[in-house]
């Protein structure tokens, strides 16, 4: 079982992230832009939601970081995230791939094939999305099931690779941390996975320890997910509240009360 990343990793990088604001290009689905959006403002990133063909190179290179989510992929989409993936890496920006679907219908697959030749800083998925980009079984239940999925990928690439479920893997092929901290209400709201993307992906900018930064992102997720649920745990409440109440845990964490939620 890999390590649990310890609290001194996410800490340094929670407090290097804030400090720096970065702007992530965000060309994600149409249907979690704003929530997306949101959970990047909360933490003090700053996300553009950039999506014509005719400015998107010119956002992309001036941008920190940009994020790749196929969630609502259609032909007029997938060349502006071409036109984007090519100006970030002309630019030497990092850029993050959300592989949504892939593995299940042909069209977006062949898409993350041939962005995966890219060189993407990071991928980012759930265990069937992962799975099928390394040439495992499509239907892999369990993060944990696509552990070796994900370190393969990470290798073959020369990326990060993070299988998010559970319990959030992440590795580079070589060292593998593990974020626990989450809950299962987060599976009943639109876009998290995505959301969770969004924050691995302005993470990576200036970060001297990539495979840190992006497990740091996702315990930071996971933990502010876990106590938003705790707060939000009576018969009445649901996944309204807990959209809310996550938000405001993103929000108004504070490193010394990290502690707590271990």
């Amino acid at each position: 079982m890999p390590n649990i990343l310890p609290l001194p990793a996410f800490s340094a990088e929670l407090k290097r992230v804030r400090a720096a604001r970065p702007r992530l290009h965000l060309l994600t689905s149409e249907v979690v832009q704003e929530f997306s959006a949101d959970v990047l403002l909360a933490l003090g990133i700053l996300p553009g939601v950039v999506v014509a063909e005719e400015e998107v190179a010119e956002f992309a290179a001036s941008a920190d970081a940009l994020l790749i989510n196929l969630g609502t992929l259609n032909s007029v989409r997938l060349s502006a995230m071409r036109r984007a993936v090519a100006a970030a890496n002309e630019a030497g920006v990092p850029w993050t791939l959300d592989p949504v679907d892939a593995g299940m219908l042909t069209y977006r697959t062949r898409a993350c094939q041939a962005f995966l030749e890219e060189k993407p800083a990071v991928v980012c998925g759930n265990p069937s999305e992962i799975a099928s980009l390394a040439g495992f079984p499509w239907d892999t239940p369990t993060s944990e099931d696509a552990l070796e999925a994900a370190i393969q990928l990470a290798r073959s690439l020369g990326a990060i690779v993070a299988v998010t479920g559970a319990v959030d893997f992440i590795t580079d092929g070589r060292e593998t941390w593990a974020t626990p901290w989450g809950h299962k209400i987060m599976t009943r709201v639109i876009g998290i996975g995505s959301a969770l993307s969004a924050l691995v992906a302005a993470f990576v900018p200036g970060a001297p320890n990539r495979l840190a930064a992006v497990a740091s992102a996702c315990a930071i997720f996971d933990l502010c997910g876990g106590r938003a649920a705790m707060r939000v745990a009576t018969p009445i409440s649901g996944p309204g509240s807990f959209r809310a109440a996550f938000l405001n845990e993103l929000y108004n964490l504070k490193l010394d009360e990290v502690r707590i939620l271990l």
